[in-house]
């Protein structure tokens, strides 16, 4: 196979990534990407999924290869539109998220089935709101960064096949005009989708089945606007969510029971509005639709994210119904977890056996995710009358009792989630930390380094190693070990040097 190789973060289609990820010809089919001790990652799937953990390991000096079965080139029609809060404090904690809302469309309230409202302005977050902007835009950001920071894309390049040893893992590719070849790394990560090439190639099934047929998406212009600029709403036969994007057009996602057609049947902009008007009761003076798609919705989520040195993430681990907007974000959120965690490995700072982290932390999410858009979704097709006065008391329930609210708002956002903290561990483990005020400056800009961070009481200076050091800027007493990924590692009221320096060895950041 012919490729290229120059300039860092240039495009490659060379198949056969060696040890410190120099390019190397393509061996046979039959010893594709040969053996040995293998080096670096690739991630299969430039997704923002790819693109983010992809980003991440450059950054940190690994030598990476995304694979991307496209050809280069970011599509500006996407489904996804949704950037949660968690996700942006990922975002800047990569010094990403400011750019990013100010290309998009910040909302404070959601509005479901004209009975609750939600009120975001009080989400501890530095974003309380929901940030509506395509995925597209999302997908630009994390390619520039990627490419900055010296990933190698291999564009028009398919997965095949896939094998792994001690050593390393083995991918048969097949690139450009067909040509066969191989890659060869210590990890491969699959973020490609539902169709996952890395997830068949691991043997690994994705029980579940489609939860909806013949959703509608059109992206249009309205005379009348509507006056909750986030609305969903459901009458039995049909529901309708109606979401402002910044540069004037509304993205419309819609459902009619009576219309169940395959996904290749064609749409026109009547039919759009005639969901919309059975949904919302009128259809907004909707015109000039620049893009209408028909798909459907599936359910479905992968018994491991990892199998060996191969791991899965975003789509190709978990897929869901799109209510929530949580489908990127989840996925976005996977990369963050795993990325500093095969840094930590791969610089042999910590055992392998971290990367087992993994899945114990994003896989029961990815179940939580499943279960809240898929009641969400059902709720918003609910037919008979009895199924509509349940959902009128659920929906009834959560808008009257504070602490039902809270937890819905949390976990839709991401802010609310939490991972498993052993036995005897400080209470603050496993959560998540917020963009607190410090005396070095706020925690995600300190997080920008890549690297755990040691907040400590102001004027103590116990031992830090690789981790950058902190201070509160307030008289709090508790030591915090925060990792890459703003979540706690460990923390202790009044901790004695030993106990720092002990914990900073057992995270790899001594």
């Amino acid at each position: 196979m012919n490729g290229t190789t120059g300039h860092t973060g240039g495009t490659e289609n060379v198949t056969n990534i060696e040890s410190a990820g120099s390019v190397k010809r393509a061996e046979s089919a039959a010893n594709p990407g040969g053996g040995g001790r293998a080096d670096g990652v690739v991630v299969v799937g430039a997704g923002p999924t790819g693109l983010l953990l992809a980003g991440d390991l450059a950054a940190a000096g690994v030598p990476v290869t995304l694979v991307e079965k496209r050809a280069h080139g970011i599509s500006n029609l996407s489904r996804a539109m949704v950037v949660h809060a968690r996700t942006l404090e990922q975002l800047d904690a990569r010094g990403l998220a400011d750019e990013l809302v100010a290309k998009g469309e910040p909302l404070s309230t959601l509005r479901f089935f004209g009975r609750v409202s939600f009120d975001l302005t009080d989400l501890p977050s530095r974003f309380p709101h929901v940030l509506v902007l395509p995925q597209y835009e999302v997908e630009r950001t994390l390619e520039r960064r990627a490419v900055e920071a010296g990933v190698r894309f291999a564009y028009e390049t398919e997965v095949v096949g896939l094998g792994q040893d001690a050593d390393g893992v083995t991918l048969d590719v097949r690139g450009p005009g067909g040509t066969p070849g191989g890659l060869r790394a210590a990890y491969a990560v699959g973020a490609d989708g539902l169709r996952s090439g890395v997830r068949q190639g691991i043997g690994l099934p994705f029980p579940g089945r489609s939860v909806i047929r013949s959703l509608v998406l059109a992206d249009v212009r309205f005379t009348e606007p509507p006056e909750s600029l986030l609305a969903l709403n459901g009458v039995g036969d049909a529901f309708a969510v109606v979401v402002p994007f910044a540069d004037g057009y509304y993205r419309v996602v819609g459902w009619n029971r009576a219309h169940d057609v395959p996904d290749s049947a064609p749409l026109d902009l009547d039919e759009v509005k005639e969901i919309v008007r059975a949904a919302l009761g009128r259809d907004f003076g909707m015109h000039d639709a620049r893009w209408m798609s028909r798909f459907h919705s599936d359910e479905r989520q992968a018994p491991a994210y990892r199998v060996g040195r191969v791991f899965l993430a975003g789509d190709a681990a978990h897929v869901h119904s799109p209510a929530g907007g949580q489908g990127m974000n989840t996925g976005l959120q996977d990369a963050a977890n795993l990325g500093w965690k095969l840094i930590a490995v791969l610089g042999g700072r910590a055992p392998d056996g971290l990367l087992d982290t993994y899945q114990t932390e994003r896989h029961p999410v990815g179940r939580q995710v499943l279960r809240s858009s898929g009641g969400l979704i059902r709720l918003a097709m609910a037919k008979h009358v009895w199924t509509r006065a349940a959902r009128a008391a659920v929906v009834a329930l959560v808008g009257h009792v504070p602490a039902l609210r809270a937890e819905v708002v949390g976990r839709v956002t991401g802010i609310g989630i939490a991972y498993r903290a052993p036995k005897g561990a400080h209470r603050l483990t496993g959560r998540r930390v917020p963009d607190v005020a410090l005396k070095e400056g706020r925690l995600h800009e300190v997080l920008r380094a890549g690297e755990f961070v040691l907040v400590a009481p102001g004027g103590e200076q116990p031992p830090t190693g690789r981790a950058v050091p902190a201070h509160w800027s307030s008289g709090r007493r508790t030591t915090v070990l925060v990792r890459p990924d703003g979540y706690v590692a460990w923390a202790a009221d009044d901790a004695a040097a030993g106990e720092v320096a002990a914990a900073l060895r057992t995270w790899g950041a001594a």
